[in-house]
């Protein structure tokens, strides 16, 4: 993440404690990130020097009106526009959703499988991490085949691989120095 993305996600999220809007703020941020990422005629907009100040707060309007953005997410959205910043946004936007956790007192733990697993494992899973971790725990699951089973969560900079592909890999390095 770059300085400039956590530079405003503190920013934003300054301006939405004040106003006492995190959650509100939340929503909209995450409902914009994934109106970004789905749409690439609307990064083209903003991405294209040839659109104009005006144009691009013209479209800021339309997008916050159709959406129900929040005053703060859609005021943001025009400054970071007219600073011509947008390729940071889904920066912004992580770091406004990582420190709204850290100050909620919760924490995010990405969780690779093999396959997809079921509810109840990601449940026992889920509570194990937040004993551990002594937080609120929310789980981003990911599959990835080439880790053949097991599972890794990557919880803040800690990495918890139970996966068997480094199982293997550590066996062969075993082997290997013998």
């Amino acid at each position: 993440m770059s300085a400039v993305g956590r530079r405003y996600g503190k920013a934003v999220l300054g301006l939405a404690v004040e106003q006492k809007q995190v959650d509100q703020v939340s929503k909209s941020l995450a409902d914009l990130k994934k109106a970004w990422e789905d749409s690439e005629e609307l990064r083209e907009v903003f991405e294209n020097p040839s659109v104009s100040a005006q144009d691009r707060r013209k479209v800021i309007d339309a997008l916050a009106t159709r959406m129900g953005l929040s005053p703060l997410v859609k005021n943001t959205l025009k400054l970071i526009s007219d600073r011509r910043r947008t390729r940071y946004l889904p920066e912004i936007i992580d770091a406004y959703e990582r420190l709204a956790e850290e100050r909620a007192g919760r924490v995010r733990a990405e969780v690779i499988t093999a396959t997809g697993m079921p509810e109840a494992y990601y449940a026992q899973l889920q509570r194990a991490l937040e004993q551990v971790t002594g937080k609120k725990v929310t789980l981003l699951k990911r599959q990835d085949p080439s880790i053949i089973g097991g599972v890794v969560a990557r919880v803040g900079d800690k990495v918890f691989d139970g996966s068997i592909r480094t199982r293997l890999d550590e066996l062969k390095d075993e082997l290997l120095q013998r």
